[in-house]
């Protein structure tokens, strides 16, 4: 396959022949697959040292010590925050299994993902005094909108998944993040599309969040003369003909989608309709099992770019999750349980107030599932891997580091 155009390939269905008039043919995707003229590389192992939630059993708290969680359940995008609730559960839940004289409580509260509605409830949050760390919120616009309520609150946020990098600029002392940003993000997938795919030109499309326009916006920089075009979709848009119209007429040799998934699923399912071949590349924003349901045999053989390492290996992990929640962990389940670990380490160590959990986090220095958690000045980390993914068979499955 050229290295100067890929083609994506899919797996047709019995009824192929009549699909054939409506959408161009694909390459069968039976074989092994390309995976960017690299191997599929293998799943970190589980780190020996990690933290584990249980503690050594000892701990001795107030039966009104919380924790909280921030962030959509069922709003929009909701698999995303579901994901990140589950891992905070599975950790709590470990933890106070041990820790008989330390049960720890868990406060979930809605914000459907929407930042105009986040300030509200962080504020009720603020306003709660047994709620002495949170893990959230989970979306770059929500966090823009209600950072400096925490801040104001010296209240630990620990965010799994929220990448634009303007967030740790505003000189919130209780931001953490337990991700890379899009300054990692972004090169990473430029240098994926370029180098992994060997494709020389490149439409970039958004949505209208925080978080589509600073990713977009940072491959962009790292693409440089590679980008063909620049498209952007509204949130909740169902319907691209006119996009992808424009997209068609500049035969790019992939695509790079900066967004949600739910947008995302029916624009790859649109171009694929349409009988577009250059190769769908998409973010972490659309890793989750909601894409590939949503757009159908169309999402096979596309690509996402994560800052987030598979859980392959992670096998004590996986088995306990789908022990309490009936199937596998998606999309920052993993973080979700590594920042909480971190919450609820500092609850071990007798930091039951505010201002000694902000102190312990801010010095806090040890290896999780997913990497080494130990953060700058700015509530960055210091260790920020980004993998790739690629569906087949209906499946995300990992593909390669980019390094």
């Amino acid at each position: 396959m050229s290295k100067a155009r890929l083609t994506r390939v899919f797996v047709l269905a019995a009824a192929a022949s009549l699909a054939l008039g409506a959408c161009a043919a694909r390459d069968d995707g039976s074989s092994d697959g390309d995976t960017g003229d690299q191997p599929q590389a293998d799943a970190p192992a589980q780190p020996a040292d990690a933290a584990n939630p249980r503690g050594d059993g000892n701990a001795v708290c107030d039966p009104s010590t919380t924790i909280a969680y921030a962030g959509t359940i069922n709003g929009e995008n909701a698999a995303l925050g579901q994901n990140i609730l589950n891992g905070v559960k599975l950790a709590v839940e470990q933890h106070n299994e041990a820790n008989e004289q330390c049960q720890v409580q868990v406060a979930e509260f809605e914000t459907e993902g929407v930042p105009d509605k986040a300030p509200g409830i962080v504020t009720q949050m603020a306003n709660t005094p047994d709620i002495i760390g949170v893990v959230g919120l989970p979306f770059s616009g929500e966090s823009k909108a209600a950072g400096n309520i925490f801040h104001e609150a010296g209240l630990v946020a620990v965010t799994p998944s929220a990448t634009n990098p303007d967030l740790s600029s505003n000189g919130w002392k209780t931001f953490f993040r337990g991700v890379g940003t899009d300054t990692d993000q972004g090169p990473a997938a430029a240098k994926f599309l370029t180098e992994n795919l060997g494709a020389q030109n490149v439409c970039l499309v958004q949505d209208d969040s925080e978080y589509g326009v600073g990713l977009a916006n940072s491959v962009k920089q790292a693409l440089g003369d590679s980008v063909a075009c620049q498209e952007e979709v509204k949130s909740k848009q169902k319907e691209f003909s006119a996009v992808i119209n424009k997209i068609k007429s500049e035969s790019p040799d992939a695509i790079y989608y900066a967004g949600y998934y739910r947008e995302a699923a029916p624009f790859v399912q649109q171009l694929y309709d349409q009988g577009v071949d250059a190769t769908f590349v998409g973010p972490d924003g659309i890793k989750d099992a909601e894409f590939v349901k949503g757009a159908g045999e169309a999402a096979n053989n596309t690509y996402i770019t994560c800052p987030c390492v598979p859980e392959d290996q992670f096998t004590d992990f996986i088995d306990a999750y789908k022990a309490a929640f009936g199937k596998d962990p998606g999309t920052y389940s993993t973080e979700g349980y590594d920042v909480t670990t971190v919450l609820l380490k500092g609850i071990d160590a007798g930091n039951t107030d505010r201002a000694a959990m902000l102190d312990f986090v801010s010095n806090y220095d040890s290896q999780g599932l997913t990497k080494k958690f130990t953060w700058d000045d700015k509530g960055d980390l210091t260790e920020t891997p980004v993998w790739t993914y690629k569906v087949e068979n209906g499946k995300i499955v990992r593909n390669v580091e980019i390094k």
